[in-house]
């Protein structure tokens, strides 16, 4: 499959063949599994504070002659604290255990489980390798010229952006439920992903758009290609880039 090379004024400049990489058949069941895998590593550990509900005396005397006990009173085994007394008449709360009020959890959550899915490492390559056909084949893919990796200002990458035909313009949108006052009101719309090959001045200034994500061609993963389980993202090649993954063969070839 043959691509145009566009220079940063959205011209032609020349075309080239595509590797063999983006020639992969586009299985989308597969794609969801790689991206399953890449949310349960980014997955943040959480658990029960270790003494949660443990924090109060459920100590209770069921021998017969201990002073405050329950010998004799005609009432279950249940851990209990003692709320108030009136000479040897004591009144009673049950504790610390799962079934009483302000007690423990019996399973809570521990902080050491481990939530990591795992994907061999050949349907994670061709998962890979699914995702950017998906992107080509779809009409989502453009690469440019190694001179948009010069660009220091990000008024400069927005100006590019535009000739290149894509939104500089972030789309804004209303997180629902709790996150609104957690400090994540806000979601932007994702856009392009760029792709390069070495790090380079566009790292930093196209990390000021919201909505773009750019990353290392080495770091490639099913989860950036992908705005859903089976939605190809738009993204931008750089020709070095496209010239690494042929040249180094990343991501595995289909023999």
């Amino acid at each position: 499959m043959k691509v145009d090379v566009v220079s940063l004024e959205g011209k032609k400049v020349k075309s080239i063949d595509l590797p063999v990489q983006f020639s992969e058949d586009y299985e989308p069941n597969l794609i969801k599994r790689a991206m399953l895998a890449v949310f349960s590593h980014n997955r943040q550990p959480y658990g029960a504070m270790s003494r949660a509900g443990k924090n109060s005396s459920g100590k209770l005397s069921r021998r017969r002659r201990d002073y405050k006990g329950s010998y004799g009173k005609g009432m279950s085994r249940v851990p209990r604290k003692t709320m108030w007394r009136r000479g040897t008449q004591f009144g009673w709360v049950g504790t610390f255990i799962s079934g009483t009020v302000g007690g423990r959890r019996a399973h809570p959550p521990k902080v050491t489980k481990n939530w990591n899915l795992k994907i061999n490492e050949k349907e994670r390559k061709k998962a890979i390798r699914s995702a950017m056909a998906g992107v080509a084949n779809q009409g989502k893919l453009m690469i440019v010229e190694d001179k948009i990796t010069t660009l220091k200002k990000v008024k400069e990458v927005k100006d590019t952006l535009v000739k290149l035909g894509f939104e500089t313009d972030a789309v804004k949108r209303k997180r629902a439920g709790r996150g609104k006052s957690r400090g994540r009101e806000i979601r932007y719309k994702k856009n392009a992903l760029v792709v390069v090959d070495k790090n380079c001045d566009l790292l930093t200034s196209l990390a000021n758009l919201p909505g773009y994500d750019i990353v290392n061609v080495r770091n490639l993963n099913a989860n950036l290609l992908s705005l859903n389980f089976d939605l190809p993202r738009k993204c931008i090649f750089t020709e070095s880039a496209i010239n690494v993954i042929d040249k180094e063969k990343l991501f595995g070839v289909k023999k």
